[in-house]
């Protein structure tokens, strides 16, 4: 009978261990996603913050288990290990997002307190140095952070022969797959529900779930812990840490972001596929604030000139297209090109965009943003994502352009606007093969034009684009560029099928609609020209096919390359 009772409670000591090890396992990816999405926010490069997060913990995880050796106390260790991980999950944004924000006061400060004037700020020395500790801190704090997960296996591999008073083979086995299906729980639960929460209440919500478990493991095995009383103590504290950033910590980041932007943070929004911010300029001259859009980190767009942008990506196509009775927008969520289009008074437009969320605010500003903002955006956009002739396809491009062929629909006109190829995502997108697919559903005499990323700054991805366009069978491939004083000199890949070449439609064009005052025929036409030798490069420039990533590489390459020389001239000033 003790027997029996004895394996019983041995059994239940089991699922206890294994499921606790689960759960931290499932903590524990959030918290390396959590970490990775908000380094791709500060550093700039999402796709490759993530990968070097990714790496650092796994590493560090390494480490910690090689550390686990010296800890003497399993029960005590890996009960203390518990408290440690959920106090710097959950506070490790708002202590970044502090130390970031306090180092960009710091020139501020000291030349207020030393009188030195507005262009003299301190930025070199000592605070250059600063500034590049917590730039890339969430490094540092991913590091500490996987040292401390790496440790959790060690210890409750100890613990579960110390309770079955035995070694067990299969030990290691057990544990690791508890490790590995609570990590696809955990990723499971952040694609569904935690990647379109704030950061902070992620955060908050994965450190309480660590903390239950620490708590579960505390009552269980209190007998076998040393300083139990003070670690009860820690728990309550930490979760009152957990209560205040589930509560402020939201409103903390937005006022921290403040100083990340060039200007006020008005609005930010997580959504399932983009941290999306909403920033505000007042200047004396102008009754509404200027607004511009990031998402991930990354401009968008800003009001002082995106007409710019947006009349040389619509016009030029839609006055080289044959008609203009049927459009297709891929892309372009925020209905600013839509709004372009609209001008041309096309019967039909379809608009397609992954993010429902991200439309939504431009859409229906009214249910998102506050009145005075959703007025801002409305005057912006002129509504235009509400005109009765537009049709809005919430899907992957990539995959959203196959039901289109499937329904046998034809374009006049197709307006590629995505954002730039800096995500392997993305990279499908600008692929021979996309390009491939949209020749199925445009007219003969149609056009296609893309957004093409910046010739001056990305070149060598500039002039891929072409090639890739050129290799899915497009007759007539052509390039244009202005500059957008936002993005600098900014380019378009324009295209078409049959007939004359778009530039060469565009000549007999001698005057646009009477609703366009700044554009002309003359500054489209002289858009085409480049400098002397810039296609010298064509030759060593690869066609971007599906699944090589050559378009990707070629625009990391190139803002990395921009990064360093913009740190240099930085350094030297």
């Amino acid at each position: 009978m003790i027997k029996n009772l004895q394996v019983n409670q041995r059994l239940l000591d089991d699922v206890l261990l294994i499921s606790i090890m689960a759960v931290l396992a499932g903590c524990g990816l959030i918290y390396e996603y959590l970490l990775s999405h908000y380094a791709g926010r500060v550093i700039g490069a999402i796709e490759s913050a993530i990968y070097t997060m990714i790496g650092i913990m796994i590493v560090s995880m390494g480490v910690g288990s090689f550390v686990a050796r010296k800890v003497k106390c399993a029960f005590t260790g890996f009960a203390w290990l518990e408290l440690i991980i959920a106090l710097i999950g959950c506070s490790a944004i708002v202590v970044i997002s502090s130390a970031i924000a306090a180092v960009q006061l710091l020139p501020q400060i000291i030349a207020q307190t030393f009188n030195l004037p507005p262009d003299s700020l301190p930025q070199g020395g000592f605070i250059q140095t600063l500034y590049y500790i917590t730039h890339y801190s969430p490094y540092v704090v991913g590091a500490i952070l996987g040292l401390f997960i790496g440790m959790e296996i060690p210890l409750i591999a100890r613990i579960r022969e110390h309770v079955h008073r035995q070694h067990l083979v299969h030990n290691a086995g057990t544990i690791y797959g508890a490790d590995y299906i609570g990590a696809g729980i955990g990723a499971a639960i952040w694609i569904t529900i935690m990647l379109s929460l704030e950061i902070n209440l992620s955060a908050s919500l994965t450190a309480t779930a660590n903390l239950i478990a620490g708590v579960i493991f505390w009552f269980r095995y209190k007998q076998y812990i040393r300083h139990k009383n003070l670690l009860i103590v820690g728990h309550f504290l930490a979760s009152l840490v957990v209560m205040m950033i589930f509560n402020f910590g939201g409103q903390w980041s937005k006022q921290f972001n403040n100083l990340l932007y060039l200007d006020e943070v008005a609005y930010q929004q997580q959504t399932r596929f983009a941290n999306v911010v909403v920033t505000e300029r007042y200047l004396p001259q102008r009754a509404e604030p200027i607004l511009s859009l990031y998402l991930n980190g990354r401009l968008q767009f800003s009001a002082t000139d995106e007409h710019i942008y947006h009349k040389f990506l619509v016009y030029p196509a839609m006055a080289s297209s044959a008609r203009n009775e049927r459009v297709l927008i891929i892309g372009g969520g925020d209905g600013l090109g839509l709004r372009e289009v609209l001008k041309w008074q096309p019967k039909h437009v379809t608009l397609m965009d992954l993010d429902q969320e991200l439309v939504a605010i431009f859409k229906e500003p009214e249910s998102k943003v506050p009145p005075y903002l959703a007025q801002t955006i409305n005057k912006l956009t002129e509504r235009s994502l509400s005109d009765p002739r537009v049709e809005i396809i919430y899907a992957d491009a990539f995959n959203g352009i196959d039901q289109l062929i499937s329904e046998s629909r034809h374009y006049d006109t197709v307006i590629v606007d995505l954002p730039d190829p800096s995500h392997p995502d993305l990279n499908k997108l600008y692929s021979k093969t996309f390009y491939q697919k949209i020749r199925q559903i445009i007219s003969n005499d149609g056009v296609m034009v893309v957004q093409s990323t910046s010739p001056f700054h990305a070149k060598r991805a500039f002039v891929s684009i072409k090639k890739t366009v050129a290799a899915a069978q497009w007759s007539h491939v052509e390039q244009y560029h202005h500059n957008v004083p936002t993005f600098g000199q900014w380019g378009w890949t324009i295209a078409s099928l049959n007939g004359k070449s778009p530039r060469a439609r565009l000549r007999q064009v001698k005057h646009l609609h009477s609703f366009e005052d700044w554009l002309t025929p003359s500054l489209i036409q002289a858009s085409f020209e480049f400098s002397q030798g810039f296609y010298q490069v064509q030759e060593s420039v690869e066609v971007n096919e599906l699944g090589s990533f050559t378009l990707y590489h070629y625009h990391q390459n190139a803002w990395e390359h921009q990064q360093g020389l913009n740190s240099t001239l930085y350094q030297n000033e």
